[in-house]
């Protein structure tokens, strides 16, 4: 797989790199076919297998709803041919509905843009907690007492759908207390943070979370407990309720204690509420489904795989502040100075873990510490997040706890940001920006100091590929806002202005030459200089 990258790597930037001589050959590349030349890599057809086991390299399923036409295109195309391969316009035809995610995908431009290393590292990870031994299935609950402590799984997915699986991620178990955020998010959605919190309080209690006890204000300390939960509860059906309700006295005791003091609405019927609180802990999910859930909420409320709104921002904020201070039972202090992210356990085994903007996380396995959280998933979740002792050594592998600093923790791993070659990237980077017309990526590179004269082999600049292609924005603002060289030559002597000229691009010729009037020939050759005295004025003009 990796292999497959490093080849994706380097004919993209080859591709990048002949871009601008495509027209002169009579051809007008349009994003799908950039996509079949950087995917072909010199071939005349793309086995279809090649496509979906590259498209799975970037973190996409062909299951990936956001998919669905181009899936569907590709069967029915792939019937029509003798050989399983698809040339340059069977290829179009086929990835033309959905050309934009694809074209992210391929250029790397999701939140972790180098996923395949990513994901070895939590296979890795899932391995070292599959090993540990300790914990006991909780047996309160018939139905818990069921599953077998061997049983392990992890499941991510990214906000921009990117998904991976390990171990038992299709075998289904019950939310339990993992479906607090979730509903109490819903009820905030629904009515909104002044009314939910007329009921609930928003601190940690201190206390065990089926404690019966409340605050100073008589109301439930926060959404997170069981009380809180109750209070919060909405209605919704689902399987394993009965074997809840069965073993629920501690909770309706809660119930009964809510109602004398009066912690419910005005007419709610307590025995209802604890119904539907039973049936929602009672939901049944797998980790893969439940990391979707996750992502939605680091994803602000919309749902990476299909783009609908779930959660209002509000919803979200709440949500997530609460499952850090409170999410992890009595081991919530320690899970946020160690680990520093949004979490919720529950007694059947999950961790629901967010990223917030980045990824959703659920982790399952059944055995659990005398907190109540899952030995293995807290385990994988210090690993993978926080700082921990492990084997005598202080371990930690992402920069992704709160208060890590981005840029100068340089011990941990960011996946945010691309490995590799980083002047090859550059170049690509830079070179697409000039060819497709993008200023504002260009307005980026600039600000994050990129040369903005750097070359590909050929000694092409930026500015060359925007005058080729009659990009005249992009060629005032390298001029005007960069202070680049207007008179490069790369290695056939050509300048941008001869490039403008060929193609025709008279509004690019008229740009050039003014510009080139407005400067002697020293000036031109002091490109240093001038890009010294540009960066005075950049954020004025940018």
């Amino acid at each position: 797989m990796l292999s497959i990258c490093c080849s994706l790597l380097r004919a993209a930037y080859v591709l990048a790199c002949c871009l601008q001589y495509l027209p002169k050959a009579g051809i007008l590349p349009s994003l799908e076919d950039l996509l079949f030349y950087t995917i072909a890599e010199g071939q005349e057809k793309i086995p279809a297998h090649k496509f979906t086991t590259a498209l799975k390299a970037t973190g996409l399923r062909t299951g990936d709803p956001r998919l669905k036409e181009c899936m569907e295109m590709l069967k029915v195309t792939l019937k029509t041919t003798s050989d399983g391969a698809l040339d340059r316009h069977l290829f179009k035809k086929c990835v033309q509905s959905n050309i934009v995610l694809l074209t992210q995908a391929f250029r790397k431009k999701f939140v972790i843009p180098d996923f395949q290393p990513f994901c070895a590292h939590i296979d890795d990870l899932y391995e070292n907690a599959k090993n540990l031994s300790g914990g006991q299935v909780a047996d309160y609950i018939p139905q818990l007492a069921r599953f077998s402590p061997d049983l392990w799984a992890v499941a991510l997915c990214t906000v921009d759908g990117q998904r991976h699986t390990v171990g038992d991620t299709k075998v289904p178990f019950c939310l339990q207390s993992c479906v607090k955020p979730l509903k109490y998010a819903i009820a905030v959605h629904d009515h909104g943070t002044e009314y939910v919190h007329r009921f609930i309080g928003k601190e940690p209690s201190g206390l065990r979370f089926n404690k019966l006890f409340l605050n100073e204000d008589d109301k439930p300390h926060n959404p997170m407990v069981n009380a809180g939960a109750i209070v919060s509860s909405l209605s919704l059906l689902c399987p394993s309720f009965q074997s809840e309700r069965e073993s629920g006295d501690r909770n309706f005791a809660i119930g009964y204690y809510l109602k004398e003091k009066k912690c419910f609405p005005e007419g709610t019927d307590m025995t209802s509420i604890l119904d539907f609180y039973f049936q929602l802990c009672s939901i049944e999910v797998t980790c893969e489904s439940a990391s979707v859930m996750a992502a939605t909420l680091a994803n602000g409320g919309f749902c990476p795989i299909t783009g609908e709104r779930v959660l209002s921002p509000e919803a979200v904020r709440n949500t997530l502040s609460l499952m850090h201070s409170c999410g992890m039972y009595d081991f919530s202090g320690q899970f946020a100075f160690h680990v520093g992210l949004p979490a919720k356990s529950g007694v059947a085994g999950g961790i629901l873990l967010v990223v917030p903007n980045v990824m959703g996380i659920m982790c399952w396995s059944p055995p659990l510490d005398k907190l109540g959280n899952s030995v293995r998933g807290i385990q994988f979740c210090t690993l993978l997040f926080g700082v921990t002792i492990f084997n005598e050594d202080l371990v930690s592998l992402c920069n992704f706890h709160n208060y890590d600093n981005l840029r100068h923790f340089a011990k941990k791993l960011d996946p945010r940001r691309e490995g590799g070659d980083q002047r090859v990237k550059s170049v690509i980077n830079l070179l697409f920006a000039a060819y497709t017309g993008d200023v504002s990526a260009l307005r980026r590179f600039a600000l994050s100091s990129m040369d903005m004269e750097q070359r590909d082999y050929d000694s092409r600049t930026a500015l060359h590929v925007a005058a080729a292609e009659g990009h005249a924005e992009v060629v005032r603002f390298l001029l005007e806002a960069c202070k680049v060289n207007p008179v490069p030559k790369d290695r056939w002597g050509n300048t941008p202005m001869d490039e403008a000229v060929h193609f025709g691009h008279h509004d690019v010729v008229t740009i050039l030459r003014d510009y080139h009037n407005q400067y002697s020939p020293q000036d031109t050759q002091d490109s240093a200089t001038d890009k010294q005295n540009a960066e005075k004025n950049l954020d004025g003009m940018l």
